[in-house]
């Protein structure tokens, strides 16, 4: 189905330009939609997933709130209350400093691995969602959309 009968739009469009912004937006909101289905059921937060996959990526090193904040897709999220919310569940561990929310060594745990483990392959569902792209045409996409933000 095209973006102009997704969203019902009668008019064309003033640009490819326009076009384009509006389904890359679309398209976002799609994905977010697919994503929030399979987290949902893990009582977890997209954003709360990126920070257990950026701390996953850390190998066991600590990383502190500023570092997670540079890292995240979402820049507007309150990493320390994402943080927060996954000490709560025990999925990281914190070693914080005094006076100071954001200057703390946050790692992943071991039950905050086995859970990212367990989410993601849940979530990898998203690709029988998205398996109308070949190999080919997901790196041409990804080629075209870095070039479109640098």
């Amino acid at each position: 189905m095209s973006l102009e009968q997704e969203i019902k739009q009668t008019k064309p469009f003033k640009s490819n330009y326009e076009k384009t912004l509006v389904n890359i937006m679309f398209t976002n909101n799609w994905i977010h939609f697919k994503q929030n289905k399979y987290l949902k059921k893990f009582d977890i937060s997209i954003q709360q997933y990126n920070v257990l996959r950026i701390l996953n990526g850390q190998k066991d090193q600590p990383i502190t709130i500023n570092e997670i904040i540079d890292r995240m897709l979402d820049k507007m999220s309150n990493a320390s209350r994402l943080v927060d919310k996954l000490f709560a569940k025990g999925f990281v561990s914190r070693d914080q400093k005094v006076g100071n929310r954001r200057a703390c060594d946050v790692k992943i745990t071991p039950k905050g691995k086995s859970f990212l483990e367990e989410v993601t392959n849940s979530i990898n569902g998203i690709e029988k969602d998205m398996n109308k792209l070949n190999d080919a045409e997901f790196e041409e996409l990804n080629s075209l959309l870095d070039k479109l933000r640098n």
